[in-house]
């Protein structure tokens, strides 16, 4: 063996030690799979559609213009599976492969994959950045130490997937130094971005089964709240990329928003597990034998 092998299994070792185990007693298990993390929106969605070559890849490889909701729903289950499952590798190997078809080329002729260890990165990132700020946001503010954690958990999660990390960020500090490079120097308006929040502006189409008088009673109400969580779910660098408005006014009412979420914690944890949790965090709990 090479002494550069050695070198590299050493190096392995180390970031297989710095990272923090996933299970029920996991921030991860506890937060992720809360319902209040859908008070942020599609944060997560829209920011990863906004990196250049995810973006393009949706735009050629999904039916995003024509089944928006139906492809979040059916992307959700499979990274649920990857951080909840009895087989969290075998779970995030399937996420991995689904994925090995998609490439092609940018507008400017330059290759991308999803599979591009960046690009796979910036969409696991794009959860972990939800997962951190929805819980500091709506359920309470976390301690340095816990964003630690928080990350050095997600750092377990992203090698279920199989894909190359050996330079993805184990410390607090580095990713939100990395999130913030991103944000400032990556990101663009890419229209599957623009198009996943159209409705946060433009508001929504009325449903097809739903009656007309209907939808006009209930229209503006529907699209002040999802607007106000959409746009304000977003960080403000993504906001002005995105061309999307906000101001001081709004800042302070969200604001108030996230205090009162926070403040009926208390009262949101004694609410029955089933109405608190996704049904897949759920069953983990169960299949553990521990309460959620």
């Amino acid at each position: 063996m090479s002494l550069a092998q050695i070198r590299n299994l050493r190096a392995t070792a180390r970031r297989t030690e710095a990272a923090a185990p996933l299970g029920p007693d996991s921030l991860t298990w506890r937060y992720f799979g809360d319902h209040r993390m859908a008070l942020l929106g599609p944060r997560a969605a829209v920011l990863q559609n906004m990196l250049p070559s995810l973006g393009q890849g949706v735009e050629e490889h999904s039916v995003w213009f024509a089944e928006t909701l139906a492809r979040l729903q059916r992307s959700i289950p499979p990274i649920f599976d990857t951080v909840y499952g009895a087989d969290g590798d075998a779970a995030g190997h399937r996420v991995r492969d689904f994925h090995k078809p998609i490439k092609g080329k940018l507008p400017d002729g330059s290759p991308y994959s999803a599979l591009n260890p960046d690009t796979y990165y910036w969409a696991h990132a794009c959860f972990v950045e939800h997962l951190l700020t929805a819980t500091d946001t709506f359920v309470r503010r976390l301690s340095a130490e816990e964003k630690e954690q928080l990350v050095s958990e997600s750092v377990t999660w992203f090698e279920r997937y199989g894909v190359s990390a050996r330079d993805i960020p184990r410390t607090y500090a580095e990713f939100a130094d990395y999130f913030d490079r991103m944000l400032d120097e990556r990101l663009v308006a890419h229209r599957t971005a623009a198009y996943g929040v159209g409705y946060a502006t433009k508001g929504w189409p009325r449903p097809g089964r739903v009656h007309p008088a209907l939808w006009w009673l209930v229209r503006r109400p529907i699209d002040a709240v999802s607007s106000f969580l959409t746009i304000g779910g977003l960080p403000p660098r993504a906001r002005e990329i995105l061309g999307l408005p906000w101001d001081e006014r709004r800042e302070r009412r969200y604001r108030r928003f996230a205090r009162a979420c926070r403040a009926l914690d208390p009262l949101y944890v004694r609410l029955p597990a089933r109405l608190r949790l996704h049904p897949i965090p759920l069953r983990a709990f169960e299949r553990e034998g521990r309460a959620a």
